[in-house]
């Protein structure tokens, strides 16, 4: 099928999403980017946004619902996780169920017409802006991270140094196990910024 690799991004998108939430303690819920100014979300309003946004989206763009309320009845970390894994799993057997003719067809993104394939890359670009801003908070919060698409400094630093990928998760079912994560083995001295210094 011409769209396979949408249905496969989404799938490698929806641990990538549950793997960053997992770096997170209960505690640090609350932290937004600079305290007290609300225009930066907090870890909690990313997870919140996350959740309804991915719902709203495939509802009213791609005709696509899961039947659940998009929010767990407990804002928890954990609950956050098996949320979004839940409903993202229903989204994904959706959209491998589709055919081209209905990738192809058209769709209102907003108040613009497009391509329900255009919409789906919009939604895992939109997906990965917010993941990108809680990757900045956990370092913001001193946390170590895994790698998300290619290695971090946590993971060996620089792929032009062959660091290594490590992902927290191996699946979804290790994710909501609450298994061990990877080891990360630290940058071993290694560069993790192209313009060291």
């Amino acid at each position: 099928m011409r769209y396979q690799f949408l249905t496969e991004t989404y799938a490698t998108e929806r641990i990538k999403v549950g793997s960053v939430w997992s770096e997170f303690r209960d505690e640090d819920l609350p932290f937004r980017p600079r305290d007290g100014d609300p225009r930066g979300r907090s870890v909690h309003e990313q997870m919140v946004h996350q959740c309804v946004s991915e719902d709203l989206w495939f509802k009213n763009m791609l005709g696509i619902d899961v039947g659940a309320p998009p929010l767990p009845a407990q804002e928890t970390r954990l609950e956050f996780i098996k949320r979004y894994v839940e409903d993202s799993g229903k989204r994904l057997a959706a959209l491998q169920a589709k055919d081209e003719v209905w990738w192809e067809g058209e769709t209102k993104f907003f108040d613009v017409p497009r391509a329900r394939a255009w919409v789906v890359v919009r939604r895992v670009a939109h997906t990965s802006h917010h993941r990108g801003q809680l990757m900045a908070m956990l370092r913001m919060l001193g946390c170590d991270l895994h790698s998300n698409y290619g290695p971090t400094a946590d993971t060996g630093g620089l792929m032009a140094n062959h660091a290594p990928t490590i992902y927290a998760y191996g699946s979804i079912e290790q994710l909501l196990g609450e298994g061990e994560k990877a080891k990360l083995p630290g940058a071993g001295g290694k560069a993790v910024t192209e313009r060291p210094g």
